[in-house]
């Protein structure tokens, strides 16, 4: 279903980089940010988009799977709170 997806971790402050009307997200309040907000990650589909490789501090490419098994990290999901369930 998402074979054709590329998606790449960028630092959270390199965010306003990215030109939207080449990546997935709308817009860089519809992106995720890593659990201490220093990271966020955008996905595309085909060739790596001008403005994402533009960004030198950006990660490798991910396939979804390999994204999945990031995002499920602390660094990206924060523990639920006893008093939240």
């Amino acid at each position: 279903m998402f074979d054709n997806r590329k998606y790449v971790i960028i630092p959270a402050s390199e965010i306003n980089s990215v030109d939207f009307s080449e990546v997935l997200e709308t817009s860089a309040d519809t992106c995720r940010y890593s659990v201490d907000g220093t990271e966020t990650f955008v996905k595309y589909e085909g060739d790596q988009p001008a403005s994402v490789a533009a960004i030198e501090s950006k990660s490798q490419e991910y396939t979804h799977a390999e994204i999945l098994v990031i995002l499920s990290g602390e660094a990206w999901t924060a523990p639920i709170e006893e008093d939240e369930i």
